[in-house]
């Protein structure tokens, strides 16, 4: 259980620092896309550890 709390927390924090990278302008315009598929990415990973960690809250 300690294992997928560490493995939801990499995760988020993973997601902050690529939102705050895009959100500082730091990749050029060759970027944007791959930025853009990896913003949609994170937001699917964010949506599933919150799914996750409601489960485990349940337990």
């Amino acid at each position: 259980m300690d294992f997928l709390l560490e493995i939801l927390l990499i995760l988020l924090v993973v997601g902050i620092v690529i939102f705050f990278i895009n959100r500082s302008g730091f990749a050029g315009s060759q970027n944007n896309e791959k930025l853009v598929r990896m913003e949609k990415d994170v937001a699917e990973i964010k949506k599933t550890v919150e799914e996750i960690k409601e489960k485990l809250e349940e337990i």
